[in-house]
């Protein structure tokens, strides 16, 4: 199918399968990348989309166009879509957020990608995720999984718990987001990109400092051989390009050793990677004998609850949190009418042994 000039609002024949016409949605800079998958990346990154996201629409739309024995997406329409999301609901079972993953990056595809505005593609069926009640850790099952953590890791966990940031945010943190004299943690671009402050434990400073003069070190041996520093984003890179070598802008959580970035290929110095600290936490989880289906953003809610439990009121747990939405925090409170809650078993007033 040939593709119009950007720009330009020019009519196509329908695919198969389609009612409406296909026609160019708002133009973006001509794509350079000859293959499709190059493209997919070109233009996620020119979006400033995360290596997270472009991951994951890069897989599902390998897996469509597999599905579809190799046939190039413009040739296909609404009836292969729908074709490709019934296989992974029916044959593969994927949950209702896996699913809607892999439509999201279709219409990433079709849309910024190819440059078509695709009607059909909203009338398209989303499953409905069911809201589950999160799995919450009492204080002393809290305690026995951060007993089982050792060194950086056991750090890491006491954060997650102290400030319920979600993995990734602590994972990020910089040195200058670190401020010891307020007793607060700045994350920076959190989900939605942003910005929250939170509370910085007491019972962390010293293990922090402790962690911070452990990463200057690396950072001192980083300098003394020159190396490349650390990521910033694009904007900040280009407006100070020295900034990535200075200290404040140096990982609180670095990696004991340099890796290449996968998008420009640098060589230089990441952030521990969370598959390292899920790991180790799965190991503690064990250790203390623990039934619940918990991960470590479960240390999250445990926080939110704990809260919560403590009194505070559900607008500051919201603010803590970074929760666009009240009724996203609100999910919290069912927490709090289990097990011992308010409510009490007609059972127990029995008197049976």
């Amino acid at each position: 199918m040939q593709q119009a000039p950007h720009g330009h609002e020019t009519e196509f024949a329908p695919l198969r399968g389609q009612a409406r016409p296909l026609r160019l949605v708002a133009p973006m800079p001509p794509l350079k990348a000859p293959k499709l998958l190059d493209q997919v990346r070109e233009r996620i990154r020119y979006l400033h989309y995360s290596q997270r996201t472009e991951d994951a629409y890069l897989h599902w739309i390998r897996a469509f166009v597999r599905f579809h024995g190799l046939r190039h997406p413009t040739e296909l329409g609404a009836p292969e879509v729908e074709a490709f999301l019934r296989f992974l609901a029916s044959e593969r079972r994927v949950a209702p957020s896996t699913h809607n993953q892999a439509l999201a990056a279709l219409i990433f595809l079709y849309a910024k990608v190819l440059g078509l505005a695709l009607p059909w593609m909203q009338e398209i069926g989303r499953p409905r995720a069911s809201r589950h009640v999160p799995v919450v850790l009492t204080p002393s099952e809290v305690t026995a999984v951060l007993d089982g953590l050792q060194g950086e890791h056991r750090l890491l966990g006491r954060l997650l718990y102290g400030t319920g940031l979600r993995i990734s945010e602590a994972l990020q943190l910089r040195v200058k987001d670190v401020d010891f004299g307020h007793q607060a943690l700045v994350v920076r671009q959190g989900k939605g990109k942003k910005d929250r402050i939170v509370m910085l434990p007491s019972s962390l400073q010293a293990s922090l400092k402790d962690q911070l003069l452990a990463a200057h070190a690396l950072w001192e041996e980083d300098v003394a051989g020159d190396r490349s520093g650390v990521e910033l984003s694009d904007a900040l890179e280009r407006k100070y390009p020295r900034a990535g070598h200075s200290w404040a802008w140096f990982w609180v959580f670095p990696r004991d050793h340099h890796s290449t970035d996968p998008r420009s290929g640098v060589v230089r110095r990441h952030h521990l990677y969370d598959q390292t600290f899920q790991r180790a936490f799965k190991r503690a989880v064990q250790a203390a004998r623990i039934t619940k289906l918990v991960t470590p953003h479960t240390l999250r809610h445990c926080f939110a609850t704990h809260l919560l439990q403590s009194g505070y009121d559900i607008r500051t747990v919201q603010d803590l949190l970074g929760h666009a939405d009240v009724a996203t925090t609100m999910i919290y409170t069912h927490v709090l009418k289990l097990g011992g809650g308010a409510v009490r078993s007609p059972l127990d007033g029995l008197g049976l042994a």
